[in-house]
């Protein structure tokens, strides 16, 4: 073979080899878009038919994993490698991949366990796995929360599942639990009847269940008064914030003095008489 017949070789092989590549990214692209089509379709299809937002993300992203997984080998497939051997290798890999990450697949479990029980959907506000946010979707191996100040924190599904779960949500209201003290010399009937009135001018603060104030327990700088105002889910931090102003509002217009936390010392005259005689 000569060097112009070598050379013809090689342009037709890179050429051919241009031609796979070329054929490769379009086909890629063109499955992306089918890919990603599909999953609107379907998406769009499972909202108009009510279908939960949670188990909506859930199916959304186990989909899209699949059928990528697909694209990938008709992909290979166009260059030629045996998709059964690919298959064969990649069910392998998974099953190795499976025993060292023991934990990636129960996580994947976990996560199958959240959709089906549904301890929370997307939406709710929740303390789970550590984190109190709000949750912004389900995925296959972790959780998604967003944290009141903004913060977005991916929680392992498995870690949410092992451990406690509170969902702020899941009831039609909250109760807001404050407290405050008193003075000594302030009638605490006074202070019960003012706030139970100034409760009521509180937007958003339910009359049913009523607000609780009442006397929690007793203390050296006077008596320790609970303040309990109920409130749907969404207007918790409101009614939260506007209780405590209320509170110093009511207090400063009635007059009432400030409770003041110190330790008093009474000494009798016989012991400043002895005091004086050692001295």
């Amino acid at each position: 073979m000569n060097v112009q017949q070598f050379l013809q070789s090689t342009l037709l092989a890179v050429g051919r080899l241009g031609l796979q590549i070329g054929g490769a990214l379009a086909l890629w692209l063109i499955g992306r878009r089918i890919i990603q089509f599909a999953l609107r379709l379907g998406r769009t299809w499972l909202e108009r038919h009510v279908v939960d937002a949670t188990l909506v993300r859930y199916l959304e992203t186990a989909t899209s994993v699949l059928l990528n997984v697909a694209l990938v080998i008709t992909i290979l497939g166009s260059f030629g490698v045996q998709t059964t051997t690919f298959a064969a290798v990649v069910a392998a890999g998974g099953v190795a991949i499976g025993v060292a990450w023991g934990g990636l697949l129960a996580n994947f479990a976990a996560g199958v366990f959240l959709v089906v029980l549904r301890p929370f959907k997307v939406g709710d506000a929740v303390m789970a796995g550590g984190v109190t946010g709000t949750v912004e979707s389900i995925g296959l191996f972790g959780t998604v929360i967003n944290s009141p100040d903004n913060v977005q924190t991916i929680v392992s599904n498995n870690k949410i599942f092992a451990e406690t779960i509170q969902n702020f949500s899941a009831n039609p209201y909250r109760r807001v639990d404050l407290s405050v003290t008193i003075n000594n010399a302030v009638d605490h009937r006074d202070a019960i009847r003012l706030l139970k009135f100034r409760l009521s001018q509180i937007p958003n603060v339910l009359p049913s269940p009523a607000p609780e104030v009442d006397v929690l327990q007793l203390t050296p700088a006077g008596p320790l008064l609970c303040v309990r105002p109920c409130c749907g889910n969404a207007h918790y931090g409101q009614v939260y914030f506007d209780t405590i102003r209320m509170i110093r509002e009511a207090f400063n217009e009635a007059g009432f003095p400030v409770a003041v936390q110190g330790l008093q010392i009474q000494t009798s005259t016989m012991d400043m008489l002895g005091s004086q005689v050692t001295h």
